[in-house]
């Protein structure tokens, strides 16, 4: 190892690291733990590893030279492998709101730069100090960045829905991609394609993430009005008489009236857990301990043991008339968490 890597380091990987540091700082609801984060990272170098396999047999594949590689098939490669990671996260529920999309993205991000500068830095340890500032400010946050914009965008798309599907990722890989591609473009002129980057994803991002925070305020208060109120009918009987209720109380033609009243039960459960992670969300905000208990453990496995009870062919047939939305569940997969670490 040379005597300037230190230095290299500090250029290369720094300003990523501060700027995800920056995020996690500035997020008042605590979404995404330190150790996520970590391992995220490491996910994401992961991908350039695995990228750094597959980029000469594509090129062997396509028969493209390394420039017409960079500039066109290594953006669909690289944001393909990092979405994979975003897109595992989406499907476990880890991803809830634009913040956390933001913050998990730039993550990814930032572990693919972190590998393909320690790879550059060993392949090319005479690089001198300004091909390091240009990686570290315009690569790496390029590559945090874009990775960052396809989370938000699809966070935007799939939290309509409750259930993942594989298409709500499309939108934001093409776009992910092209402004990928759009950066490889430029290589010609370093210093002003570092400077943009720079200037313009940072500032976007934050965009973002503060629209995001009051949103999230705005959005947690007014669900937990929601809530409280359809817990409120369920419990007084009124919810019975909606639409929701009608359908299930119609299901007894198909399925026994035990079903159907398992399924007002595991309705109400939900909805109470739904609250308890609302509550644990606002006190993080206002930096507030909110502890939770033996009961709520309880409660997950009474809820557990109704999804068995009732069956998958009933939870599919009743899910799309409940309208649990993505950010619910994962909601209670946050709630179910802090229990089993309380």
């Amino acid at each position: 190892m040379h005597s300037h890597f230190a230095i290299e380091a500090a250029l290369g990987f720094g300003p990523i690291i501060l700027f995800l540091l920056g995020l996690l700082y500035l997020d008042s609801f605590k979404l995404v733990g330190v150790k996520t984060v970590i391992l995220v990272v490491i996910a994401g170098a992961a991908m350039a590893v695995a990228c750094y396999f597959l980029s000469g047999p594509a090129m062997d594949l396509f028969h493209i030279d390394y420039p017409h590689y960079s500039r066109y098939l290594a953006p669909v490669l690289e944001e393909c492998l990092k979405a994979s990671v975003m897109i595992f996260l989406f499907w476990r529920n880890r991803i809830g709101f634009l913040v956390d999309a933001a913050i998990l993205g730039l993550a990814v991000g930032a572990g693919f730069s972190l590998f393909e500068n320690l790879y550059y830095a060993y392949v090319f340890p005479e690089a001198n100090v300004g091909v390091w500032m240009v990686r570290g400010l315009g690569t790496a946050i390029m590559h945090g960045g874009v990775a960052a914009i396809f989370g938000v965008t699809a966070q935007g798309i799939s939290e309509r829905h409750a259930r993942f599907h594989t298409l709500n990722y499309i939108p934001g890989l093409i776009l992910a991609i092209s402004m990928h591609s759009i950066f490889n473009q430029f290589t010609q002129w370093p210093i002003p394609s570092a400077a943009a980057t720079v200037i313009v994803l940072p500032i976007v991002l934050l965009f973002i993430f503060d629209k995001s925070e009051h949103e999230v305020h705005d959005w947690l208060i007014h669900d937990y009005e929601t809530h409280e109120h359809l817990l409120a009918d369920i419990r007084n009987g009124t919810f019975a008489h909606s639409e929701g209720g009608r359908f299930i109380n119609d299901l007894a033609s198909k399925f026994s009236g035990e079903v159907v009243a398992d399924i007002f039960e595991y309705l109400s459960l939900h909805t109470e857990l739904v609250l308890q992670a609302e509550k644990l969300l606002l006190a993080r905000e206002k930096g507030e301990s909110f502890g939770v208990g033996d009961d709520v453990r309880y409660e997950f496995y009474n809820l557990h043991a109704l999804e068995q009870k009732i069956g998958k062919t009933a939870m599919l047939t009743i899910w799309p008339h409940l309208k649990f939305s993505h950010q619910e569940l994962w909601e209670l997969h946050e709630l179910e968490g802090h229990s089993r670490h309380a």
